[in-house]
């Protein structure tokens, strides 16, 4: 067996790529580190063994060396949104883990549907973390308050919501517009060709939340090319706030009678239920929501919500990790790990 061999039957090491690129492992330490004062021919021969011996860093070596555990804050909607619940619900449940990553995270409730509150807040956090995990509108100013801390050096995910203009580094969440031509699939052939005069209402919590203007523009895509028969209308706002959303619901019903569905982008559910319930029209309504939370749950038991999109709100909170971390500590992940799907729940496959 010759020397080559044998180390690409192992992980090879900092001094199989020191020896094979004929330097120091300083050296090596240098420029895998992108530090100053190495001429850049020899950077070219670290690479090119890196590339030849397929070395990566050894992710609990490099975090045991370390020592110190990063920050991360992680900035989320403050409010009564029970998908939020359930990511806060997930980041007290991984402690222990986020111990073994040397990560600590803290939590700060923020006004998401003010572009400058967001943006004043996550300007709070320069140079106090090392990582941000944030949930928020597609806005200049909160695109600029990103594009601020990568300049910093922080490391900035998005989650659920996209900023894809800013230099963030990574987004977590499903493709919203599939989910929202997901929806109107769903919707339309609940309602079926009959409702010849058929009306469907649209609840989002805010165009200025991009996964809720992505989520609509995938709904009005599908709705207008397979079931043009149903009239959509223009969507309320409701800013997630479940009182606010029944109130809207209840007139939009009043003014409705030939109301045939409703698509509720955002969150906001328990509101949707208590109108319709309160209406006597439950049954006769087909109504499409997102995430299985507790009222969800209750409103696909009760016959009152139809189908449910979901996406994992544990999956997501810990891939945001893993690539905050990633990224801090140039590690390689692999992307099918990280890939949020879209989940349709019905009564009958309730988990």
């Amino acid at each position: 067996m010759n020397e080559e061999t044998s180390i690409s039957s192992r992980r090879a090491q900092l001094s199989d790529v020191a020896e094979a690129a004929g330097v120091s492992l300083a050296t090596v330490d240098r420029v895998l580190n992108g530090r100053a004062g190495v001429r850049a021919s020899t950077v070219a021969q670290v690479h090119a063994a890196v590339q030849k011996l397929g070395y990566r860093a050894d992710p609990a070596a490099s975090r045991l060396a370390r020592g110190k555990s990063r920050s991360v804050a992680v900035v989320l909607p403050a409010g009564t949104n029970s998908f939020v619940a359930m990511l806060v619900e997930q980041v007290s449940q991984l402690g222990a883990w986020l111990h073994e990553l040397r990560l600590t995270a803290r939590i700060d409730w923020v006004d998401v549907f003010s572009p400058d509150v967001l943006a004043r807040h996550l300007a709070s956090l320069r140079g106090q973390h090392e990582a941000v995990i944030v949930m928020g509108l597609d806005h200049p100013r909160v695109r600029a308050a990103i594009d601020d801390l990568c300049d910093a050096g922080m490391t900035v995910v998005t989650l659920v919501s996209d900023v894809p203009a800013s230099r963030r580094a990574h987004y977590v969440g499903i493709d919203n517009v599939a989910a929202g031509r997901t929806a109107a699939t769903l919707l339309g052939r609940f309602v079926g060709r009959n409702a010849a005069a058929g009306r469907i209402g649209v609840l989002m919590g805010s165009h200025g939340l991009r996964d809720h203007a992505e989520r609509l523009f995938g709904f009005q895509q599908v709705m207008a090319g397979e079931h043009a028969h149903l009239t959509v209308l223009p969507a309320l706002q409701g800013h997630d706030d479940p009182v606010r959303t029944e109130q809207l619901i209840r007139e939009l019903l009043q003014q409705e009678p030939q109301l045939a569905g409703i698509y509720s982008i955002g969150a906001g559910n328990r509101g949707i239920a208590a109108a319709l319930e309160a209406s006597g029209r439950a049954q006769q309504i087909v109504w499409i929501c997102h995430e299985l939370t507790p009222h969800a749950r209750r409103a696909l038991l009760d016959g009152v919500a139809d189908a449910v999109i979901y996406q994992d709100a544990g999956h997501e909170m810990r891939s945001a990790f893993r690539l905050a971390q990633a990224r801090l500590n140039r590690e390689t992940l692999l992307a099918d790990q990280e890939r949020i799907r879209i989940g349709v729940y019905v009564k009958e496959n309730l988990p």
